[in-house]
């Protein structure tokens, strides 16, 4: 029975749908790491994107202070959730508890996890390549959701990440998937946009694919797009995105 003086609610399927949601979407979030040295707090900005299971990635500089933190101690923590106009409080944030996670060079966990930075922020192809800069996962472990006011969660590493059997296939596929959309079916992914993501702008593109959904992007605005049901492999994708646009605009049209 839950305790009535306690301000944290059960995790449920909406809850768990927001959490994701906020990951999967976020662009930038505050970073909180262990001073290397003295221990103390130290918080800085980062630009994030998600590995395909939803564990969030960074692209970050040995010559920064964050680095040497994480190296030293690999604990942190990442907070996402953009505030909008008037009471910033009132919007949805989580916390991640993680452990960070360099990657080598060279690795295909490295390759994937930069192909899918990238795609989230193109502008970074400038630096990536640097020899002082390196991709980390933050590896989660547990997480702090407020949904607004008075909606506060805890959740555990299993409501956030998705360790679907799809990820492997997905690895090799997702990258051609998304190319041939955005190059071909740019009408489609929009209607994905204005159907299942409350878009109401034109000229969308998908900058990930995973088993669980995909992700889209108009300028500094990315939104998620969420399948009916977690895809069982990879070869299951092209008939799920074109179920996907058959409803995206059998919705459309009821609306008009």
């Amino acid at each position: 029975m839950e305790d009535p003086k306690t301000v944290i609610r059960e995790t449920d399927a909406e809850a768990v749908r927001l959490a994701k949601t906020l990951v999967r979407t976020a662009r930038y979030g505050a970073l909180a790491a262990l001073e290397a040295g003295t221990g103390g707090p130290l918080a800085s900005r980062v630009a994030t994107a998600t590995d395909l299971d939803g564990t969030p990635l960074i692209l970050v500089s040995a010559l920064s202070e964050h680095t040497a933190a994480l190296l030293a101690d690999p604990r942190c923590s990442l907070l996402l959730g953009e505030p909008g106009k008037g009471d910033p409080l009132a919007y949805p944030r989580i916390g991640l508890r993680c452990l960070a996670e360099k990657l080598e060079r060279g690795t295909s966990d490295q390759a994937r996890a930069e192909r899918r930075y990238l795609n989230r922020h193109p502008k970074a192809k400038l630096y990536a390549g640097f020899a002082d800069f390196s991709f980390f996962r933050l590896n989660v472990e547990a997480a702090s959701l407020n949904g607004g006011f008075g909606k506060a969660y805890r959740l555990v590493r299993a409501d956030l990440i998705a360790d679907h059997s799809a990820n492997e296939g997905l690895a090799a596929a997702e990258q051609s998937a998304i190319d041939h959309m955005n190059a071909d079916h740019k009408e489609a992914v929009d209607a994905y946009a204005r159907a299942f993501a409350g878009a109401r702008a034109l000229g969308w593109t998908i900058t990930a694919i995973d088993a669980e959904g995909l992700d889209i992007a108009l300028g500094d605005d990315s939104r998620r797009v969420f399948f009916g049901a977690p895809l069982e492999s990879a070869t299951a994708l092209r008939q799920v995105l074109l179920a996907l646009v058959q409803q995206a605009r059998s919705m459309l049209h009821a609306d008009s």
